[in-house]
């Protein structure tokens, strides 16, 4: 894994061993964010689940201001701070311009800036069940124009109050990755 574009283009991206975190893949990423295009420079980012943190740090690399990584996963965690590190120093941006939350995204309040884009990669294990608590948390970090991107099972097509999706990557109606771009409705 990689950073696919921006000024850190190339940098690799360190994952844990085993199979606790799933890696955005490139291929992904590369689509996801020519979809967004230049609405990416000078955003503010939330990445919940942040894993690698690789959506985050693709942000940063293609001009977000600042990125607040949720993880709780120790692993992932040492591996996400290695990531920043090397895209930061990349970049030439200040240690400010991340901000790392290691506690459960699901405690009382989420905490971070208001975020114009927000990028949720969560477990596939009930993510049906579990889609409303995870739009209620990104509703707290959103701000008014934010687009919320998940990643999720190709075979699912949510529905979620006050959201609609208005850009679906991969290929639907399979149990492999897939993307969709929300807007508030």
């Amino acid at each position: 894994m990689r950073i696919t574009g921006g000024t850190a283009r190339g940098i690799q991206i360190k994952a844990p061993t085993g199979d606790t975190t799933r890696p955005a893949t490139d291929r992904m990423r590369e689509a996801i964010f020519s979809s967004l295009g230049a609405s990416v420079e000078g955003s503010r980012v939330a990445d919940l689940f942040a894993g690698t943190g690789a959506y985050g740090l693709e942000a940063l690399s293609r001009g977000a201001i600042k990125a607040t990584f949720y993880e709780i996963d120790k692993q992932a965690l040492a591996c996400m701070k290695k990531n920043q590190q090397a895209v930061l120093k990349c970049c030439g941006l200040a240690q400010s311009a991340v901000n790392t939350i290691a506690r459960d995204l699901y405690a009382r309040t989420a905490g971070g800036e208001r975020a114009e884009l927000i990028f949720i990669d969560p477990p596939y294990d009930n993510i049906q069940a579990n889609l409303a608590r995870i739009f209620a948390k990104a509703d707290e970090l959103a701000s008014l124009d934010a687009r919320v991107i998940l990643e999720l099972p190709g075979n699912l097509n949510p529905e979620i109050a006050g959201w609609k999706i208005v850009r679906r990557f991969g290929r639907p109606k399979r149990d492999t990755p897939n993307a969709a771009i929300f807007e508030r409705s």
